[in-house]
Parts: structure tokens; sequence; C-alpha cells
């Protein structure tokens, strides 16, 4: 589905918020910390279902933006399918966090590496999977919206 004309987002916005997701769940594999990817997780629901308080684009829309440390690099896009992504990502993160309390680690971690590689894609190389099965399902009829998300930006 096209953007309208005056339906934009913040690519900027949504750099940040896949270095913060790859950064913060690198870090809870070399200090082994499940509890992190459960924050991440958490973070990203939060995001998806709320978008104006996902937290690492909070810090770059309140903090980064502001002082002058990144640019906005507004395009013409809809911010659905990339909340979709994220969301699509929780979920595999909160699976992630079932397989660590259930005491399948290697699970755990493969589930956690496989949110990373996706969003590190996104970040490197501009494809975004979790926004592929969202046009996918589109094309077949499944429209995905929440309220919330109309009016994210």
């Amino acid at each position: 589905m096209p953007a309208s004309s005056s339906s934009r987002v913040d690519y900027t916005a949504l750099k940040v918020n896949q270095s913060f997701i790859i950064g913060l769940l690198v870090l809870a594999y070399l200090l082994n910390q499940p509890w992190l990817v459960t924050f991440v997780g958490l973070v990203m629901l939060v995001g998806t279902v709320w978008p104006q308080a996902g937290l690492f684009k909070r810090i770059y829309s309140d903090i980064l933006k502001p002082a002058g440390l990144l640019k906005p690099d507004p395009r013409p896009d809809t911010a659905a399918p990339h909340l979709f992504a994220q969301g699509v990502g929780a979920i595999v993160l909160a699976l992630a966090v079932l397989a660590f309390a259930a005491g399948g680690v290697v699970v755990g971690w493969l589930l956690t590496a496989l949110v990373i590689v996706l969003a590190a894609i996104n970040l490197f190389a501009g494809f975004c999977a979790g926004c592929f099965i969202y046009f996918q399902l589109e094309r077949r009829g499944v429209h995905l919206n929440l309220p919330l998300w109309r009016a994210a930006k």
C-alpha cells in the first residue's frame, strides 16, 4: 500500500529504534542477561501498541534530535508496516523469554539472535522482513491496523 502524500515516517527514528534493539540484545547475550531481553521485548511491545510511548523513539525525539545529534529523515511512508514488524519482534522476544523461563537457554538465545539479525538487515540493508509480511497479508485481504497506528509518525 503506497503512502499518501501527507503520510510520512521519520527513518532516523526507525534507525535509532533498531540500533537500540540490536545494541541491547547483543549486550544481553554478551553478558548472559535474559532480563535485558525481557526489557527490550516490553519496550517493543509498548511501542507497538502505543507508538507515541516507544522508549527508544522517545530518546530520539526528546533527546537526540533536539540536541542536534541526529537529523530527521522524513519519507513518504506509513507507520503501520513498521509497527507490525516491531510487534512481530516483540512476540519473538516473548517466546525467547518463555524459553529462558522453561530452561531452554539455547532456544531463548536463538530467538533473540533472530530478532538481532532481522533488525540488522533492516538497519544496514533497508529490508524490513516484518514489513514484507505485513504487505503480503494486505495483498491477501488481511488488514492489520491498530487505532493508535493511524496517529503514529
